[in-house]
């Protein structure tokens, strides 16, 4: 092979592997110091490709994993996440977890450690400063999966005028409202001492209540459909921890209280294996619908028109 041979396919290989690198997304470890919860808080931090020339500040996915999980989950998430972006489904935004052990999110009934007002207060506020994205309500999301899923409907229902959407998959929440009402069946997997060390001891059900999906719901049900709080939840219908039933409750929750969501019970699904990828990517979707909504549909619109009368007319019969 001659010389110039061999340089030019030294300069196409080089080519093409800068080519890659300029398009590749980019993984940040961090982490925070705070008086919140045990510091520092480590997080990883993905950045889409062109984040370094973006003008314009890009949506903001809080990515939270799950019981016994950390801020790894992304790492282990980011190939599904960039084949979205390669093909244009999931819009270009910064994604971040960080590692909250099993906490639940929760701030400890004793005050030893308050992660919700962590994430809602400085984290949040120090990921305004340090990257490109969203300032405000729109454009700042929820993802989270099992007790990230949890985390993620209790900080959206609680703060419904910060967050736009969420996406709650396979979320560890209980059938009830009241604590007395959780069936062992229920709450199997979640012993007495960790429950005890977040929930008070001895255990203070009124405290879960006030903690609780479902319950906070019903009670900020006016603010939360005021909002226009965008909603997706995701369950197995084979869940080993049962958490399908946690999650059709909450369903019933929404849909009695009107408040606008998409739900998915997915036939032969399990907490864990093969059907977490297509889910999750399901999931993302959703956000990326919320962040660039489809147009109208000119047929169902149509429809509607078309059955309005009728129904005025059904309503007004005894």
């Amino acid at each position: 092979m001659s010389r110039k041979i061999f340089s030019a396919i030294i300069f196409i290989v080089v080519g093409i592997a800068s080519s890659l690198i300029a398009n590749a997304s980019q993984l940040v470890e961090s982490k925070i110091d705070t008086k919140l919860v045990p510091s520092p808080v480590e997080f990883n931090v993905l950045l889409p490709d062109g984040y370094e020339t973006a003008k314009e500040p890009l949506p903001l996915l809080l990515f939270l994993h799950g019981g016994g999980g950390d801020r790894s989950f992304l790492t282990r998430m980011r190939a599904t996440i960039d084949d979205l972006w390669k093909s244009g489904a999931l819009p270009k935004m910064v994604i971040v977890t960080p590692s909250a052990s099993r906490s639940f999110y929760m701030d400890y009934k004793d005050g030893s450690q308050k992660w919700e007002s962590f994430i809602v207060g400085p984290f949040l506020e120090h990921l305004r400063q340090k990257y490109k994205v969203a300032q405000g309500r729109k454009g700042t999301l929820l993802f989270g999966i099992s007790m990230g899923g949890l985390g993620s409907l209790r900080l959206a229902f609680k703060y419904p005028d910060r967050f736009e959407a969420l996406a709650a998959l396979e979320p560890g929440i209980d059938p009830a409202l009241k604590w007395k009402d959780v069936k062992p069946r229920n709450r199997f997997y979640r012993g007495d001492a960790l429950m005890e060390t977040i929930f008070g001891k001895p255990f203070d059900g009124a405290y879960w209540e006030a903690n609780n999906p479902a319950s906070i719901c019903v009670a900020n049900a006016d603010k939360i459909r005021a909002s226009g709080l965008e909603i997706y939840i995701d369950v197995g219908d084979q869940d080993a921890f049962n958490i399908n039933e946690g999650t059709e409750f909450m369903h019933r929750v929404l849909w009695d209280y009107k408040i606008a969501h998409e739900y998915h019970l997915v036939r032969g699904a399990d907490h864990v294996g093969r059907t977490i990828r297509p889910r999750t990517t399901e999931a993302l979707q959703f956000l990326a619908r919320v962040l660039n909504p489809p147009p109208v549909d000119p047929e169902a619109e149509a429809l509607r028109r078309q059955l309005e009368p009728m129904k005025r007319a059904a309503e007004r019969k005894p």
